[in-house]
């Protein structure tokens, strides 16, 4: 049983707004994919993964965090496992990539579970060499944690979640205290090795890029993006009303349902409609590092920092490749996007903060963590 203390410090507005967002992005999903035979289960199915979704919340938060991270060992021995399993036994999903398993009743996306989970796993190993976080040493120990799950990730290929993953790791160390010393290296690092990594990528990751360098590199792979140019630039102030949305229903905007759902938005709901989506989300985020702040101790902080920077990373290069900015990764929209995996982990991480937040005692001033964030916690 749930004290009523743990139920009162519960942040009821987190979880009102992740619903709201949930409710809209049915809606949205319901326009991108209205009259099309081969997506009518969309819905359907975004409905059912919320209410699990939501389910899973309460569940993560009627568990202490602090049994979680206590065991952040098993839990990545299970990341590690699952992901080297998709391998072995995965199935190709509709971008092509070998990142599914197929349980029988429904398909899972591991990745984006092991996302999650590494955030648990990272918090408990970053918050038990807190001391030692100024040695290089500790942050490669650091690295090495999530290397494996990421070499993994990358040759499934799944190119979007293994630089979430990477971002997600940069933020925790740095939140933890890493010295800029060492943000230096591993920027000059990156650089270094990003020819080889480029060898290694698929053809059409590599082709993404170029067409956003370039379009007429790829004029057809430039279509969509022109057309959510397009779609964004239709939707002036107010937008031409739900389900009225030019590009979107008559089928020129292709994955309008997951990767270019921002652009059904911009166009069907205007200027107005997108900066409210934006709004929901950046409350979501506050609200999370709201419970960083008021966070027992360093594990629970960092929890509370990789959540925040997975909401607000997926945001960034959602809106982003919608609007041209950034090349197109298929990372989705936060809660809005079609996607079970994607929306029941979110919700798997909601309940992470969540219980974070139950756990604080008012009375007691929160554990400071790292100097970048000093200010967050004054």
């Amino acid at each position: 049983m749930i004290s009523s203390r743990y139920l009162r410090n519960f942040d009821y507005v987190l979880l009102a707004v992740v619903i709201i967002l949930i409710i809209f992005g049915i809606m949205m999903i319901a326009s991108a994919t209205r009259d099309v035979a081969s997506l009518a289960d969309r819905v359907r199915s975004q409905i059912l993964y919320g209410i699990v979704g939501v389910g899973v919340v309460f569940v993560v938060a009627a568990v202490d965090y602090r049994l979680l991270t206590s065991t952040y060992l098993w839990i990545y021995g299970l990341v590690v496992l699952i992901l080297a399993a998709v391998g072995l036994l995965g199935t190709e999903g509709e971008a092509g990539a070998q990142s599914w398993l197929n349980l029988g009743v429904a398909g899972f996306q591991p990745s984006e579970l092991a996302k999650m989970l590494l955030i648990i796993v990272l918090a408990q190993q970053l918050a038990n060499n807190a001391d030692r976080i100024e040695r290089l040493s500790t942050v490669l120990i650091s690295l090495a944690f999530v290397s494996v799950p990421v070499f993994f990730i990358f040759i499934q290929p799944d190119l979007g979640i293994t630089i979430l993953v990477l971002v997600v790791w940069f933020v925790m160390v740095w939140a933890a205290g890493m010295r800029w010393q060492h943000i230096l290296l591993f920027v000059i690092v990156a650089l270094v090795l990003m020819p080889i990594v480029w060898s290694q990528m698929e053809d059409y990751q590599r082709s993404r890029i170029a067409v956003f360098i370039n379009p007429e590199s790829d004029p057809d792979a430039f279509f969509n993006i022109d057309q959510a140019m397009i779609a964004i630039g239709n939707g002036g102030l107010l937008g031409r009303g739900y389900m009225q949305g030019s590009q979107s229903q008559l089928r020129y905007l292709r994955v309008r349902h997951t990767d270019f759902i921002f652009a059904v938005i911009a166009e069907e709901l205007g200027f107005v409609g997108a900066v409210a989506t934006l709004l929901l989300i950046g409350i979501v985020i506050f609200r999370i590092l709201r419970a960083a702040r008021l966070a027992p101790d360093m594990a629970g902080s960092l929890l509370c920092y990789g959540v925040a920077t997975v909401i607000f990373f997926q945001t960034l290069v959602s809106i982003g490749m919608n609007v041209r900015l950034l090349p197109v990764t298929g990372l989705t929209l936060p809660f809005i996007s079609s996607g079970g995996s994607s929306l029941v982990t979110l919700l798997f991480g909601i309940g992470l903060v969540e219980s974070v937040v139950m756990r604080h005692d008012p009375h007691e001033v929160p554990a400071r963590i790292s100097q970048p964030f000093h200010s967050l916690r004054a």
